[in-house]
């Protein structure tokens, strides 16, 4: 197929966004666009092919990509809207993380909706502390929630209209000092065993087996993998940091199972539209499990990374060696595991016991 003899363009079907390829109706038509696209629907009532409206369709279909602030900056006043473009422009040429670019720009339009006309340069130190109190008082806001946004409004009137870093004197609040929740090693393979997908479990085994994010493991390329030296090469993780990890030596022949039924391209998982697999999907996965597994925990997919590092502690490996394999920058993090191992908690005996 070629490019020549088809237009795109956006619409919604359905309650969703999605790419309309204008393109007639006819089996050539269908295989080619199949073999391209395997999940692309025809609309009887658009008369047109349609696809779902995703950032890795259209870098396959060589559409410019839809911005982070289109949309929004519309429904901003025309006051504001100069600066959450502004915003944006320095995160960008900060050469910050997508997700931190989401969550900064998140909260900065939470900050101008309410403000309405009011321009936001206008806002001095007072101001801003009554905003931040609203946030807790009228809004119920969390010590990390607001934390973000502080971080947020702070890099808006520093990095962008380059103020004096005391011109924003804001009181942090304390966070609470919250224990990762894990879980051992027989709940683990109970995880496992509920997973009859060989896509879900091997990654599934590379969050526990290797101690990944979510996000480092949908990010693996297959030139990441290096089964000579058995590591993985975890690049532009958190914080911008390569490191490297071990590749766990059971895993091994599962990866070479998943890579001949599979074959991805240039991602280890790859979604059903090429590009790297979500997140979401990941994570959907793991929950999925849990249920299934019988396991009725309140614990996220990051758990089976926190279950590694505390499993590692646990048979003697030394707390600088872990901290190096999480990529953890400080010390003070990992030690947080200590807190949370049974060994250490079963070595000491209540008062209770010796009456």
């Amino acid at each position: 197929m070629n490019n020549e003899f088809y237009t795109f363009s956006t619409d919604t079907h359905r309650g969703k966004n999605v790419i309309l390829i204008s393109l007639k109706y006819s089996q050539k038509n269908k295989e080619a666009l199949r073999k391209r696209f395997p999940s692309v629907r025809w609309s009887q009532t658009k008369k047109s092919w349609y696809l779902p409206d995703l950032p890795v369709v259209r870098q396959q279909l060589g559409m410019e990509p839809k911005s982070m602030i289109q949309g929004k900056m519309m429904s901003l006043s025309a006051t504001n809207q100069k600066a959450y473009a502004q915003m944006y422009d320095q995160l960008q040429l900060k050469g910050y993380s997508d997700n931190t670019k989401r969550i900064y720009m998140a909260e900065f339009y939470h900050l101008l909706k309410l403000l309405k006309s009011y321009p936001v340069d206008r806002l001095d130190s007072a101001r801003l502390k009554d905003y931040f109190l609203h946030c807790v008082k009228k809004e119920g806001m969390g010590e990390r929630k607001l934390n973000g946004k502080i971080n947020a409004v702070k890099f808006y009137f520093e990095q962008v209209l380059h103020r004096p870093k005391m011109f924003f004197d804001i009181p942090r609040p304390k966070k609470p000092l919250v224990l990762p929740k894990l879980l051992s090693k027989e709940q683990v393979a109970k995880v496992f065993n509920a997973t009859d997908n060989l896509k879900h479990l091997v990654a599934l085994k590379l969050c526990y087996g290797a101690g990944l994010r979510v996000s480092e493991v949908v990010n693996i390329k297959l030139n990441d993998v290096d089964s000579a030296r058995m590591v993985i090469h975890v690049v532009g993780a958190k914080g911008k940091k390569d490191r490297y990890v071990p590749l766990p030596e059971k895993l091994l022949p599962l990866l070479r199972e998943y890579f001949k039924k599979y074959r991805p391209k240039k991602y280890l998982f790859e979604g059903k539209y090429g590009g790297a697999y979500s997140k979401s999907s990941v994570q959907q996965v793991f929950k999925k499990a849990m249920k299934i597994a019988g396991i009725r925990k309140k614990i996220g997919i990051h758990g089976l990374r926190h279950s590694y590092a505390t499993h590692l502690l646990e048979s003697g490996a030394d707390m600088r060696f872990i901290q190096e394999l999480l990529g953890h920058n400080s010390i003070t993090t990992t030690q947080v595991y200590t807190k949370v191992t049974p060994q250490r908690l079963s070595m000491v005996k209540s008062p209770l016991d010796s009456m």
